[in-house]
């Protein structure tokens, strides 16, 4: 018997144990690892908000801060799903593992395993690009203290962070102290984000494979009525054969119906904050108002949440065209040759395909590419108000 957590989700173990939201281990460690980043985290925001007690509160100002604290929602929101939904994660592990292990046939083993290196290749991809990405950040942060030691020899030159936050204590003092804070805040979130979310891809990549094995099992059983000399025991055969494929097709749709239902207010969140981080950051980067090191942190701001929703769309898309395959592979087999029992089986599966099925969040949003171009328009939409008026 394979084991899926190893054979699929080695590296979503690594990211998550990384972070302590690994559910199958749940030690002090990792409790402590939970309370520290989110401690981390969550006075990054706090000491961003602060800057409005000491400076001037003007429309720059507001864009600057919250361009930042809109960043860093986004990975604590992604970070508390998973720390409130543990179990959850490991009920979805253990759906995948028991339909894995019902599986008998080998085509359907090697759709079950297509799918599962199609999701660790997301992984290893998003966690590369995700590693040089948070590499040129940390980067960006660390260059104007390493250029003010080479310059600053025989002269003092003024250190700031490349955020705006306030400390309350003396930033040249405490500079390398504040600047570890900032870099920890970053790397944390967009650590929490690339793993989590690519372990949410998995899930998603194995539903698209439990779907497609349904359509593998009515093509695979109607095929008996292409030969002759159709008998009894091969007719009880198809009609076994449909119950399995309506059963695991339905097994697919319970697997994303759980997994939405845990995370769908997560979801609502991150569209809200995405959407208006991707506005203000989209108007910062107009108004030519930075500096190069700021300029790269916009740019990866925007970077990252135009790609989350485009994957998490995509995916979405995915599914909706999995499921639909299921019915049009119904449709074109040879269905009208089967006996009467057979074709009532048959007309019952597709009379289920008049109800479309998406990844539906709250009921306003059914994860597609059609909906990432309204989150995209929406997008524009507050950054055109915002380009107007200020």
């Amino acid at each position: 018997m394979i084991n899926i957590k190893d054979r699929y989700f080695s590296l979503n173990r690594i990211l998550l144990l990384i972070i302590g939201l690994w559910p199958y281990k749940k030690s002090i460690l990792a409790r402590l690892q939970i309370i520290c980043f989110f401690i981390i985290v969550v006075t990054a925001i706090i000491f961003n908000l602060t800057t409005f007690m000491t400076s001037k509160c003007t429309a720059n100002l507001l864009l600057k801060v919250f361009s930042i604290v809109f960043a860093h929602i986004m990975g604590v929101i992604k970070y508390c799903a998973f720390v409130v939904n543990q179990e959850t994660v490991k009920n979805l592990m253990e759906q995948l593992q028991h339909m894995y292990d019902n599986l008998k046939d080998n085509k359907e083993i090697a759709i079950v395993e297509k799918y599962g290196n199609n999701a660790k290749r997301y992984t290893i991809i998003l966690t590369i690009m995700v590693g040089i990405g948070l590499s040129t950040m940390i980067i960006v942060h660390l260059w104007p203290a390493f250029f003010h030691f080479i310059l600053s020899v025989n002269q003092s030159r003024p250190r700031h962070l490349q955020v705006m936050a306030e400390y309350f204590v003396d930033q040249e003092k405490y500079f390398y102290l504040l600047l570890f804070h900032t870099i920890a805040a970053i790397s944390i979130g967009i650590f929490a984000v690339v793993a989590t979310g690519t372990t949410l891809i998995a899930f998603l990549q194995h539903a698209c494979g439990m779907f497609r094995i349904a359509s593998y099992r009515i093509e695979h059983i109607m095929e008996i009525y292409t030969l002759k000399n159709v008998n009894l025991l091969k007719q009880n055969k198809v009609y076994e054969g449909l119950i399995y494929a309506i059963n695991i097709h339905r097994e697919a749709i319970m697997f994303c119906n759980y997994f939405m239902t845990k995370f769908e207010i997560t979801f609502l969140f991150l569209i809200v904050t995405g959407v208006i981080s991707l506005s203000l950051n989209l108007y910062r980067i107009v108004i030519f108002d930075y500096n190069i090191e700021e300029f790269l942190i916009i740019f990866g701001n925007i970077v990252i949440t135009l790609s989350y929703m485009f994957l998490s769309n995509f995916l979405g898309q995915d599914i909706i065209n999995h499921n639909n395959n299921v019915y049009v592979t119904a449709y074109k087999v040879r269905w009208y040759t089967a006996l009467l029992h057979i074709q009532k089986l048959i007309l019952f599966l597709l009379q289920r395909g008049n109800k479309a099925f998406g990844l539906n969040v709250g009921g306003l949003f059914v994860a597609s590419l059609e909906c990432f171009s309204t989150l995209l328009n929406a997008s524009m939409s507050y950054f055109t108000l915002m380009y107007s008026v200020l």
